[in-house]
């Protein structure tokens, strides 16, 4: 194997450092989009349980009568 200069040792220990970082913050990244879009997904399920619930409420409730206010 050859040996290279210390400048050429240097520069690729640097690429590989700056090459590991960003495949670290890519994976990250990756990750945290995985946990917003399942947060999101969730979110929209309960919500839409919510408003199916409260339509049901509203539809089971008796209907109010009109309160302070005289026919003439």
């Amino acid at each position: 194997m050859t040996a290279h200069s210390k400048s050429r040792t240097q520069a690729e220990a640097a690429f590989l450092k700056t090459q590991t970082q960003s495949l670290s913050r890519n994976r990250i990244l990756s990750e945290v989009e995985s946990v917003n879009q399942t947060r999101d997904a969730n979110t929209a399920r309960l919500k839409e349980q919510r408003l199916c619930k409260e339509a049901l409420d509203r539809a089971a409730a008796p209907p109010e009568a009109k309160a302070g206010k005289t026919s003439k």
